[in-house]
């Protein structure tokens, strides 16, 4: 196992960027460690229908679980500005407030890999905004469904332009299958409602 350290800049949506770091390294790991604070924090409380957002001065105290490149299972606790702990299991919308430094440790390949096939690549791309609840409910489907899938963060300008000449499309999510554009998240909706998501397992 090796141990990467990350930095992650204000805005940065904690599960985003590490579901993306996995999908860069084309690794599976582990959280080891974290400090930093949040302006905004989205979790799953056991028993509940919908997820918890808490917003203000945030300090994390704890994130464990698993990171791959097609999925993210964490658990995360945190305090608010009255030291009153919360915690249940992380959700996209979790956004960094001054800064976050985390140490993942990610597994070593046993085997030297073969050149990358694009064959073998997701074929769900979603281009999601950070903090944007239908982003957030779009990647919850796809999570819940297994369904392999790539995540790009709209989180600067550049990457804006470059999704809105591909799509010509200013909202988010956009949804992508086998590189063509599907729609946002009432026609990924649609697909589940028929059953066509779940043959992209």
């Amino acid at each position: 196992m090796r141990s990467l350290p990350l930095k992650l800049a204000p805005g940065s949506d904690l599960l985003i960027s590490l579901q993306k770091i996995a999908q860069e390294q084309n690794s599976s790991g582990f959280v080891l460690g974290v400090v930093g604070n949040l302006s905004r924090a989205a979790f799953q409380c056991p028993g509940q229908s919908g997820p918890t957002v808490l917003e203000g001065n945030l300090e994390i105290i704890t994130l464990n679980g698993t990171v791959s490149p097609n999925s993210v299972h964490l658990h995360l606790s945190l305090s608010d500005s009255a030291c009153q702990v919360w915690g249940g299991h992380l959700e996209p919308g979790t956004l960094v407030l001054k800064g976050a430094d985390l140490l993942v440790g990610l597994l070593d390949q046993s085997l030297p890999q073969e050149p990358s096939d694009p064959s073998q690549a997701p074929r769900v791309e979603i281009a999601v905004l950070p903090g944007c609840p239908w982003s957030t409910r779009a990647l919850r489907m796809l999570g819940s469904l297994s369904i392999p899938h790539t995540v790009k963060s709209i989180d600067n300008d550049a990457s804006f332009k470059a999704f809105n000449q591909r799509s010509e499309l200013n909202t988010f999510p956009q949804v992508f299958i086998d590189g063509e554009l599907i729609g946002g998240y009432d026609e990924l909706s649609k697909m589940h409602a028929s059953g066509q998501l779940e043959t992209l397992r």
